[in-house]
C-alpha cells in the first residue's frame, strides 16, 4: 500500500506571465484556511508587486487522479484527505468513479477490503455473517 502525501505547486501568475516561474509546494492535505494562508504568503512575496492570481501548475501522489489548474482549494483539500485515509483503495475508487468524491465515498462505505483468493472472501463473509 502505498502511502500518499498529496501536494500541489502554486503558481504566481504574475510571475509567470512575465516570464518568471516563482511558487511553492504546499502539502494538500492540510486545511484549506491554512493553503490559502500560503499562498497569500507566497504572492506577497513574489516579485511582481501586487500579485493576486494564482494557478495549480503541478501535484504530485494524487494517484492517476488529473486537477486542474483552476480547481476549487476545498475539491483539492477533499480529495487529498480522501486519498492519504484510504490509499490505494481511495485512488481506485475515485478513479473509477470520475474523481467524483461523494460516489468514491458511498463506494467505501460498501467496500469488502482485499483478499488474496476468492476462498480468504468467502472465508471473511462467512466469518462476519455467521458464528462458526
Amino acid at each position: 500500500m502505498n502511502n500518499f502525501e498529496p501536494r500541489i505547486y502554486v503558481a504566481c501568475l504574475s510571475s509567470y506571465n512575465n516570464g518568471i516561474l516563482y511558487g511553492k509546494w504546499l502539502s494538500a492535505d492540510q486545511s484549506a484556511e491554512a493553503i490559502r494562508e500560503e499562498i497569500n504568503i507566497m504572492l506577497k512575496a513574489s516579485l511582481m508587486s501586487g500579485a493576486e492570481e494564482f494557478s495549480i501548475h503541478d501535484y504530485d501522489d494524487f494517484g492517476g487522479l488529473s486537477l486542474s489548474e483552476n480547481e476549487s482549494i476545498d475539491t483539492i483539500v477533499a480529495i487529498a484527505v480522501f486519498i492519504k485515509e484510504h490509499g490505494d483503495a481511495g485512488v481506485g475508487l475515485l478513479e473509477y468513479h470520475g474523481n467524483d468524491l461523494e460516489s468514491a465515498k458511498q463506494g467505501m462505505e460498501e467496500y469488502c477490503g482485499a483478499y488474496s483468493s476468492e476462498v480468504d472472501f468467502a472465508r471473511g463473509l462467512m466469518e462476519d455473517c455467521y458464528e462458526i
